[in-house]
Protein backbone atom coordinates (compact mmCIF):
# COMPACT_ATOMS: atom_id res chain seq x y z
CA UNK A 1 0.00 0.00 0.00
CA UNK A 2 1.26 3.29 -0.65
CA UNK A 3 2.57 5.18 2.49
CA UNK A 4 0.50 8.10 3.75
CA UNK A 5 2.32 11.76 4.25
CA UNK A 6 0.61 13.49 7.88
CA UNK A 7 1.93 16.94 8.93
CA UNK A 8 2.31 17.82 12.87
CA UNK A 9 0.62 21.31 13.73
CA UNK A 10 1.54 22.33 16.96
CA UNK A 11 0.63 26.29 17.02
CA UNK A 12 4.02 26.55 17.88
CA UNK A 13 4.87 30.36 18.03
CA UNK A 14 7.69 32.04 16.97
CA UNK A 15 8.21 34.48 19.21
CA UNK A 16 10.21 36.83 17.08
CA UNK A 17 7.79 37.05 14.41
CA UNK A 18 5.06 36.07 15.94
CA UNK A 19 4.88 38.61 18.90
CA UNK A 20 3.39 38.13 22.32
CA UNK A 21 0.38 37.24 23.10
CA UNK A 22 1.28 35.22 19.51
CA UNK A 23 -2.28 35.63 17.82
CA UNK A 24 -0.43 35.80 14.20
CA UNK A 25 0.56 31.88 14.59
CA UNK A 26 -2.77 30.70 14.07
CA UNK A 27 -3.54 32.33 10.62
CA UNK A 28 0.14 31.43 9.87
CA UNK A 29 -0.39 27.77 10.74
CA UNK A 30 -4.17 27.86 8.54
CA UNK A 31 -1.79 29.21 5.23
CA UNK A 32 0.55 25.87 6.25
CA UNK A 33 -2.48 23.66 6.29
CA UNK A 34 -4.27 25.13 3.12
CA UNK A 35 -0.16 24.88 1.12
CA UNK A 36 -0.83 21.14 2.49
CA UNK A 37 -3.74 20.50 1.19
CA UNK A 38 -2.81 21.95 -2.20
CA UNK A 39 0.32 19.76 -2.28
CA UNK A 40 -1.51 16.73 -2.04
CA UNK A 41 -0.80 15.44 1.44
CA UNK A 42 -2.66 13.24 3.01
CA UNK A 43 -3.41 14.51 6.58
CA UNK A 44 -2.75 17.76 8.99
CA UNK A 45 -2.82 16.80 12.58
CA UNK A 46 -3.51 19.12 15.15
CA UNK A 47 -2.09 19.24 18.79
CA UNK A 48 -3.63 20.08 22.19
CA UNK A 49 -1.60 21.86 24.33
CA UNK A 50 -1.87 24.75 27.12
CA UNK A 51 -0.61 27.11 29.01
CA UNK A 52 2.99 27.36 27.69
CA UNK A 53 4.17 29.63 24.68
CA UNK A 54 7.51 27.22 24.79
CA UNK A 55 5.34 24.78 22.88
CA UNK A 56 2.29 24.71 21.55
CA UNK A 57 -0.60 27.15 22.03
CA UNK A 58 -4.11 25.55 20.52
CA UNK A 59 -6.63 24.27 23.50
CA UNK A 60 -9.19 23.06 21.23
CA UNK A 61 -8.42 20.65 17.99
CA UNK A 62 -12.26 20.53 17.33
CA UNK A 63 -12.74 23.78 17.09
CA UNK A 64 -9.97 24.71 15.07
CA UNK A 65 -10.44 21.47 12.53
CA UNK A 66 -14.59 23.04 12.35
CA UNK A 67 -12.90 26.20 10.90
CA UNK A 68 -10.59 24.22 8.95
CA UNK A 69 -13.28 22.35 7.45
CA UNK A 70 -14.43 24.81 4.61
CA UNK A 71 -10.64 26.11 4.71
CA UNK A 72 -9.61 22.76 2.66
CA UNK A 73 -11.09 21.17 -0.51
CA UNK A 74 -9.46 17.28 0.10
CA UNK A 75 -6.62 16.65 3.18
CA UNK A 76 -8.00 14.17 6.19
CA UNK A 77 -8.15 16.65 9.68
CA UNK A 78 -6.89 14.86 12.91
CA UNK A 79 -6.27 15.50 16.49
CA UNK A 80 -2.49 14.12 17.43
CA UNK A 81 -3.27 14.30 20.23
CA UNK A 82 -6.43 15.05 22.39
CA UNK A 83 -4.68 14.47 25.74
CA UNK A 84 -7.95 12.59 27.17
CA UNK A 85 -7.13 12.62 30.97
CA UNK A 86 -7.99 16.62 30.41
CA UNK A 87 -11.42 15.54 29.39
CA UNK A 88 -15.05 14.09 29.57
CA UNK A 89 -14.74 10.81 27.15
CA UNK A 90 -18.36 11.37 26.59
CA UNK A 91 -17.73 15.00 25.57
CA UNK A 92 -14.87 13.64 23.22
CA UNK A 93 -17.16 10.71 21.36
CA UNK A 94 -19.86 13.62 20.83
CA UNK A 95 -17.18 16.06 19.33
CA UNK A 96 -15.71 13.47 17.02
CA UNK A 97 -18.89 12.50 15.70
CA UNK A 98 -19.78 16.49 15.29
CA UNK A 99 -16.39 17.24 13.22
CA UNK A 100 -16.78 14.14 11.29
CA UNK A 101 -20.08 15.25 9.91
CA UNK A 102 -18.40 19.07 9.32
CA UNK A 103 -15.36 17.31 7.04
CA UNK A 104 -17.68 15.49 5.32
CA UNK A 105 -15.92 12.19 6.97
CA UNK A 106 -12.49 13.67 7.14
CA UNK A 107 -11.69 13.15 10.17
CA UNK A 108 -9.30 11.08 12.22
CA UNK A 109 -8.78 11.11 15.86
CA UNK A 110 -5.75 10.51 17.60
CA UNK A 111 -5.56 10.34 21.72
CA UNK A 112 -2.65 10.23 23.93
CA UNK A 113 -2.65 10.62 27.98
CA UNK A 114 -0.40 13.89 28.07
CA UNK A 115 3.14 14.19 29.05
CA UNK A 116 3.43 18.05 30.59
CA UNK A 117 3.07 18.47 34.45
CA UNK A 118 1.87 22.13 34.34
CA UNK A 119 -1.03 20.94 31.75
CA UNK A 120 -2.28 18.84 34.14
CA UNK A 121 -1.81 21.11 37.29
CA UNK A 122 -3.00 24.26 35.51
CA UNK A 123 -6.87 21.89 34.94
CA UNK A 124 -6.72 20.34 38.45
CA UNK A 125 -6.13 16.62 37.19
CA UNK A 126 -3.51 14.32 38.96
CA UNK A 127 -0.74 14.33 36.87
CA UNK A 128 0.50 10.42 38.03
CA UNK A 129 -2.84 8.96 37.60
CA UNK A 130 -2.93 10.06 33.97
CA UNK A 131 -2.32 6.78 32.65
CA UNK A 132 -4.71 4.68 34.93
CA UNK A 133 -7.40 7.71 34.19
CA UNK A 134 -6.83 7.38 30.16
CA UNK A 135 -7.26 3.76 30.00
CA UNK A 136 -10.53 4.13 31.30
CA UNK A 137 -11.76 6.95 29.53
CA UNK A 138 -10.63 4.95 26.51
CA UNK A 139 -12.99 2.19 27.40
CA UNK A 140 -15.88 4.72 27.57
CA UNK A 141 -14.51 6.09 24.06
CA UNK A 142 -14.70 2.72 22.30
CA UNK A 143 -18.11 1.46 23.70
CA UNK A 144 -19.53 4.64 23.12
CA UNK A 145 -18.74 4.94 19.54
CA UNK A 146 -19.59 1.41 18.75
CA UNK A 147 -23.36 1.18 20.36
CA UNK A 148 -23.55 5.50 20.88
CA UNK A 149 -24.77 3.91 24.64
CA UNK A 150 -22.91 3.53 28.01
CA UNK A 151 -23.66 2.31 31.29
CA UNK A 152 -20.51 2.96 33.20
CA UNK A 153 -19.30 3.27 36.82
CA UNK A 154 -15.68 3.27 37.11
CA UNK A 155 -12.73 4.86 39.45
CA UNK A 156 -12.84 8.34 37.40
CA UNK A 157 -15.57 8.49 34.95
CA UNK A 158 -19.29 7.67 35.66
CA UNK A 159 -22.10 7.73 32.68
CA UNK A 160 -25.31 6.61 32.01
CA UNK A 161 -26.72 7.08 28.69
CA UNK A 162 -29.40 4.21 28.21
CA UNK A 163 -32.79 3.31 27.96
CA UNK A 164 -34.84 6.29 25.15
CA UNK A 165 -31.39 7.95 25.33
CA UNK A 166 -28.84 7.73 23.02
CA UNK A 167 -25.15 9.54 21.98
CA UNK A 168 -25.73 12.19 19.30
CA UNK A 169 -24.65 13.01 16.59
CA UNK A 170 -24.20 9.67 14.38
CA UNK A 171 -20.40 9.58 12.76
CA UNK A 172 -20.39 10.03 8.62
CA UNK A 173 -17.52 7.00 8.76
CA UNK A 174 -18.44 3.59 10.25
CA UNK A 175 -18.16 2.22 12.49
CA UNK A 176 -16.61 5.45 13.85
CA UNK A 177 -13.55 7.21 12.25
CA UNK A 178 -9.88 5.87 12.39
CA UNK A 179 -8.50 5.68 15.88
CA UNK A 180 -5.16 6.10 16.94
CA UNK A 181 -3.37 6.42 20.29
CA UNK A 182 -0.08 7.80 20.82
CA UNK A 183 2.26 5.61 22.54
CA UNK A 184 5.79 4.90 23.42
CA UNK A 185 6.05 2.46 26.28
CA UNK A 186 5.72 -0.95 26.63
CA UNK A 187 2.25 -0.43 28.67
CA UNK A 188 0.63 1.97 26.31
CA UNK A 189 1.83 0.13 22.82
CA UNK A 190 0.03 -3.23 24.57
CA UNK A 191 -3.13 -1.16 25.57
CA UNK A 192 -3.02 0.56 21.86
CA UNK A 193 -2.86 -3.31 19.98
CA UNK A 194 -5.01 -4.86 22.05
CA UNK A 195 -7.90 -2.49 21.88
CA UNK A 196 -7.40 -2.04 18.04
CA UNK A 197 -5.89 1.42 17.91
CA UNK A 198 -3.92 2.39 15.52
CA UNK A 199 -0.21 3.77 16.99
CA UNK A 200 0.94 6.79 16.78
CA UNK A 201 5.11 6.78 17.74
CA UNK A 202 6.82 10.17 18.90
CA UNK A 203 9.96 12.10 16.78
CA UNK A 204 12.45 11.23 19.26
CA UNK A 205 13.33 7.48 19.12
CA UNK A 206 16.19 5.94 16.91
CA UNK A 207 15.72 4.09 13.79
CA UNK A 208 16.41 1.00 15.88
CA UNK A 209 14.43 2.03 19.04
CA UNK A 210 11.30 2.44 16.32
CA UNK A 211 11.87 -1.16 14.78
CA UNK A 212 11.52 -2.87 18.43
CA UNK A 213 8.36 -0.88 19.09
CA UNK A 214 6.56 -1.59 15.82
CA UNK A 215 7.05 -5.25 16.26
CA UNK A 216 6.14 -5.49 19.84
CA UNK A 217 2.44 -3.53 18.38
CA UNK A 218 2.29 -5.78 15.79
CA UNK A 219 2.74 -8.74 18.57
CA UNK A 220 -0.09 -7.21 20.85
CA UNK A 221 -2.29 -7.00 17.98
CA UNK A 222 -3.23 -10.88 17.51
CA UNK A 223 -4.65 -10.11 21.59
CA UNK A 224 -7.43 -7.93 20.15
CA UNK A 225 -10.56 -9.35 20.49
CA UNK A 226 -12.71 -8.79 17.19
CA UNK A 227 -15.02 -6.68 18.64
CA UNK A 228 -12.19 -3.74 18.36
CA UNK A 229 -10.63 -5.10 15.49
CA UNK A 230 -13.31 -2.86 13.24
CA UNK A 231 -11.40 0.08 13.73
CA UNK A 232 -10.43 1.83 10.38
CA UNK A 233 -7.26 2.73 12.26
CA UNK A 234 -6.13 -0.90 13.35
CA UNK A 235 -2.51 -1.99 12.30
CA UNK A 236 -1.59 1.72 11.23
CA UNK A 237 1.68 3.09 12.18
CA UNK A 238 1.82 6.76 11.76
CA UNK A 239 5.75 7.90 12.42
CA UNK A 240 6.44 11.39 13.53
CA UNK A 241 9.72 12.48 12.14
CA UNK A 242 11.33 16.04 12.30
CA UNK A 243 11.91 16.63 8.56
CA UNK A 244 13.21 18.76 6.52
CA UNK A 245 14.88 18.86 2.82
CA UNK A 246 16.35 21.08 1.02
CA UNK A 247 18.66 20.77 -2.45
CA UNK A 248 21.71 19.51 -0.29
CA UNK A 249 22.58 17.82 2.71
CA UNK A 250 24.91 20.62 3.31
CA UNK A 251 22.29 23.31 2.83
CA UNK A 252 20.05 21.31 5.21
CA UNK A 253 21.91 21.30 7.82
CA UNK A 254 22.76 25.39 7.96
CA UNK A 255 19.62 26.22 7.29
CA UNK A 256 18.09 23.37 10.13
CA UNK A 257 20.39 23.01 12.57
CA UNK A 258 20.06 26.17 14.72
CA UNK A 259 16.29 25.39 14.95
CA UNK A 260 15.84 21.78 15.11
CA UNK A 261 18.57 21.79 18.46
CA UNK A 262 16.84 24.76 20.13
CA UNK A 263 13.21 22.61 19.93
CA UNK A 264 14.47 19.27 20.78
CA UNK A 265 16.03 21.06 23.83
CA UNK A 266 12.65 21.65 24.90
CA UNK A 267 11.24 18.44 24.47
CA UNK A 268 13.92 17.61 26.96
CA UNK A 269 13.14 20.21 29.54
CA UNK A 270 11.41 19.48 32.93
CA UNK A 271 8.51 20.88 31.56
CA UNK A 272 8.14 17.95 29.61
CA UNK A 273 7.88 15.23 32.11
CA UNK A 274 11.07 13.35 31.49
CA UNK A 275 8.53 12.47 28.21
CA UNK A 276 12.19 11.59 26.10
CA UNK A 277 13.52 9.38 28.78
CA UNK A 278 9.83 7.81 28.63
CA UNK A 279 9.45 7.20 24.97
CA UNK A 280 13.02 6.82 23.60
CA UNK A 281 16.81 6.00 24.10
CA UNK A 282 17.56 9.67 24.79
CA UNK A 283 17.39 11.31 28.55
CA UNK A 284 17.24 15.01 29.64
CA UNK A 285 21.24 15.00 30.27
CA UNK A 286 22.26 14.36 26.15
CA UNK A 287 24.49 16.33 24.46
CA UNK A 288 22.59 16.93 21.44
CA UNK A 289 24.79 16.44 18.19
CA UNK A 290 23.10 17.39 15.00
CA UNK A 291 25.56 15.03 12.80
CA UNK A 292 24.80 12.02 14.86
CA UNK A 293 20.48 13.12 15.28
CA UNK A 294 21.24 13.26 11.49
CA UNK A 295 22.20 9.55 11.01
CA UNK A 296 20.04 7.77 14.33
CA UNK A 297 16.94 10.13 14.27
CA UNK A 298 16.31 12.76 11.42
CA UNK A 299 14.97 12.82 8.16
CA UNK A 300 17.24 15.81 6.98
CA UNK A 301 18.99 16.83 3.94
CA UNK A 302 18.77 16.35 0.17
CA UNK A 303 15.67 14.54 -1.23
CA UNK A 304 17.92 11.86 -2.39
CA UNK A 305 19.19 11.27 1.39
CA UNK A 306 15.89 11.75 2.67
CA UNK A 307 14.16 9.27 0.27
CA UNK A 308 16.97 6.93 1.31
CA UNK A 309 16.38 7.11 5.13
CA UNK A 310 12.97 7.22 5.10
CA UNK A 311 13.16 3.55 2.40
CA UNK A 312 15.12 2.44 5.37
CA UNK A 313 13.00 3.23 8.04
CA UNK A 314 9.89 1.88 6.32
CA UNK A 315 11.71 -1.35 6.28
CA UNK A 316 12.99 -1.05 9.59
CA UNK A 317 9.83 -0.16 11.16
CA UNK A 318 7.08 -1.11 8.70
CA UNK A 319 5.44 2.31 9.15
CA UNK A 320 2.07 2.92 7.08
CA UNK A 321 2.19 6.86 7.28
CA UNK A 322 4.90 9.21 7.62
CA UNK A 323 3.85 12.56 10.03
CA UNK A 324 6.48 15.63 9.16
CA UNK A 325 7.62 17.97 11.56
CA UNK A 326 9.39 20.81 11.97
CA UNK A 327 9.72 23.98 14.52
CA UNK A 328 8.20 27.35 13.84
CA UNK A 329 11.83 29.01 13.63
CA UNK A 330 12.63 28.29 9.78
CA UNK A 331 10.35 30.68 8.95
CA UNK A 332 6.88 30.89 7.19
CA UNK A 333 8.77 31.29 3.50
CA UNK A 334 11.79 28.75 3.92
CA UNK A 335 9.17 26.34 5.77
CA UNK A 336 6.85 26.34 2.93
CA UNK A 337 9.64 26.11 0.18
CA UNK A 338 10.42 22.84 2.17
CA UNK A 339 7.15 21.52 2.16
CA UNK A 340 6.89 21.92 -1.93
CA UNK A 341 10.50 20.46 -2.06
CA UNK A 342 9.21 17.26 0.01
CA UNK A 343 5.97 17.09 -2.11
CA UNK A 344 7.82 17.21 -5.51
CA UNK A 345 10.40 15.20 -4.84
CA UNK A 346 9.69 12.92 -1.71
CA UNK A 347 6.08 12.19 -1.83
CA UNK A 348 5.93 10.75 -5.84
CA UNK A 349 8.17 7.94 -4.43
CA UNK A 350 5.96 6.54 -1.89
CA UNK A 351 2.24 7.47 -2.83
CA UNK A 352 2.58 5.13 -6.40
Amino acid sequence: MPMKFGILFVSHPDASAELYPHRDVHARVTREIQEADRLGYDIAWIAEHHFSNAYGILPDPFAYIAYLAPQTKRIKLGTAVMTLPLHNPLRVVENAAFVDILTNGRFIMGLGSGYRPYEFKGFGVNFETRHDRQEEALSVVLEALRIRKIHHKGVYYRHDVMGDYEIFPACVQQPHPPLYMAAGSERSIAFAARHGFGLMLSTLPSFDTLAVQTEFYREKMKDAPEQWTHNPGFGQIDQARWVYVAETDAKAKEESKAGILHILKTFMSRGAGGYMGNVSEKAMDTELDYDELAQTTLLHGSPETVIERLRKLESMAGITSLVLYYPPYYGEEKTLRMLRLFAETVLPEFQG
